[in-house]
This record gives C-alpha cells, structure tokens and sequence, in this order.
C-alpha cells in the first residue's frame, strides 16, 4: 500500500490528528474514532494495524494498555516528495499574505486618520 492509499483514509488520516498532540493509548483514541466515524472497535483496531504496518504508527505496551504514537519517518518521506511541488502553491501564499499585511496595514492607518479627526 502506498503512503497516499494508507493517508487517503479519513479515519486513518484523523487517527494521526489525534497521535499529533503525543502518545495516546488504543482507548482514547477508539473512544474518539467511534464517535466521531460511527464505526466499531475493531474497525479502529484495524486502522490502527494499516498504520503501524506502514510505518505511520508506533505501539507500545503498559501493562494492559497500547500506547500508539506517530512515527515521524513516513511523513517525512511525503514532505520531501511534496517539496517538487511546493513552488505551486508557496507564491500564491506569499502573495496572498502580502495583500493580507497591506489590507490590515490600510485599514489601521483609516481607523487611525478617523480618531485624529474626532479627538478634540
């Protein structure tokens, strides 16, 4: 299965979301899942499973518990594969946060000109 195949699932893709903010145990993040999707247990065990066996995830024991978390290595695979694609979007950002700056710019110099005028 190809990175993108394992990234294309949204339940796969929120189940990192999830690991993201740090190690999680198999229950937290079953509870979430489920509630979130409306799919079973195992359902989420099998995610879990793809994501390990593709390398997005590790697991690790406590006593009874699974702690999942995300491994990193995959992830940076598809950042240096999306690299040749970055100068498609990265000027149009650029650009975008320009005209953001220059509007918030403009704007705060009219609301400073209207308090001029109506300071005594």
């Amino acid at each position: 299965m190809h990175a993108f195949d394992v990234l294309g699932d949204p339940v796969r893709r929120r189940i990192l979301e999830l690991l993201a903010d740090g190690e999680q145990p198999a229950g937290t993040i079953g509870d979430a899942v489920r509630r979130e999707f409306g799919i079973s247990q195992p359902a989420v065990s099998q995610h879990l499973k793809v994501l390990r066996e593709h390398g997005f995830a590790t697991v690790r024991a406590e006593g009874t518990r699974r702690l999942y978390a995300v491994d990193p290595g995959p992830l940076r695979e598809i950042d240096a594969w999306l690299d040749g694609f970055r100068r498609f979007w990265t000027p149009p950002l650029a650009a975008l946060a320009t005209e953001l700056a220059r509007g918030r710019r403009e704007r705060r110099l009219r609301e400073d000109t209207t308090n001029e005028r109506t300071d005594p």
